[in-house]
């Protein structure tokens, strides 16, 4: 990435690399900062009660990735320079191969006691607040003007995304993230409502205004 740009502040002049950030922005990182912080630590409280081994796993793979993340972009907010560490990608410890259907089980309600706490409910939790994040880490992306934050955000996004579709896919394996699937005529229907624009559209020359 090119640190030696130049930033203009029309009343002030030339922005140092360190001040090369707008006010949405500020605002944004601060609140998705804090919203890492926030997952980490409900993370960290969520693992006493895992019994599960697999789950643990997840979560201290998940928690290894989102910490190094987090501090990455701590350091290119505060520097307005290039991480120490490059990006990295997370993938899935396993297959993405989903199971369709529905298979009848309790209604949920809330725990009665700490004792309810289970590994379903655990993985629900993460799975929430991953989802949550994964938006707010995408629309904050989309305020961002220094170059190089927007790009640890936008890099960041698939990240999220991967590591809730594991949670769901883990739930998925034991009935607790069941996926209904429509009828095989209407999933035809809808996969086949579109089409490719085979033609160059004919846009229009700009309208002289009178």
């Amino acid at each position: 990435m090119n640190n030696e740009q130049t930033h203009m502040n029309m009343h002030t002049g030339k922005v140092p690399q360190v001040m090369n950030h707008g006010g949405h922005e500020l605002f944004d990182v601060h609140e998705t900062l804090a919203g890492m912080i926030n997952v980490l630590d409900q993370f960290m409280m969520f693992r006493q009660y895992i019994q599960d081994e697999e789950l643990k796993q997840m979560l201290d793979r998940q928690y290894s990735f989102i910490l190094e993340d987090y501090n990455r972009i701590v350091e290119s907010f505060s520097t307005g320079q290039d991480p120490s560490s490059p990006t990295q990608t997370y993938n899935m410890a396993e297959s993405n191969d989903f199971v369709y259907g529905l298979k009848a089980s309790q209604p949920k309600k809330p725990n009665q006691s700490i004792n309810d706490i289970s590994d379903k409910g655990i993985s629900g939790h993460m799975l929430g607040l991953l989802k949550g994040h994964a938006s707010l880490v995408t629309m904050t992306s989309l305020e961002i003007t220094n170059p190089i934050v927007r790009r640890l955000f936008a890099d960041s996004v698939p990240n999220w995304i991967e590591m809730a579709y594991e949670v769901a896919h883990y739930q998925n394996k034991r009935h607790d993230y069941q996926v209904p699937q429509l009828a095989a005529q209407d999933v035809q229907q809808m996969t086949q409502s579109f089409a490719k624009s085979t033609q160059p559209p004919e846009l229009p020359n700009n309208k002289t205004l009178h």
